[in-house]
């Protein structure tokens, strides 16, 4: 990877466009899993995103060997597909970037406050 693929995000567009080709060769359940997998996920991403990438690419993988199998969605992923999602980045409950930054932001105030 290239200092200009890094700082320009081509790198991530490239594997991200691979994703989305993989997942379109799943049945129609499964690409409806996909989205709603990609829409959880993104709130546990970092400011650019490539702490998810083997994440997603972890999910997707979950998501063809089921249906390879001949299995459901929900035999794979449960029925709580936000939680599937929270589990798949560490803990159940973990930090979204909204919870980052709300406690950078409360820290520099206290900070500002003297407290």
């Amino acid at each position: 990877m290239t200092f200009w693929d890094k700082i320009t995000g081509n790198d991530m567009k490239k594997e991200f466009k691979s994703f989305e080709a993989r997942a379109k060769e799943l049945p129609a359940d499964y690409q409806e899993a996909w989205e709603k997998i990609k829409e959880n996920l993104w709130n546990h991403s970092d400011f650019t995103g490539r702490n998810l990438m083997p994440i997603m690419d972890s999910a997707l993988y979950i998501l063809e060997e089921t249906a390879s199998d001949g299995q459901s969605v929900q035999s794979a992923l449960g029925e709580d597909i936000k939680g599937f999602c929270s589990a798949l980045v560490g803990e159940e409950g973990s930090n979204t970037f909204r919870d980052k930054w709300r406690k950078q932001l409360n820290n520099n105030i206290a900070k500002k406050l003297g407290k």
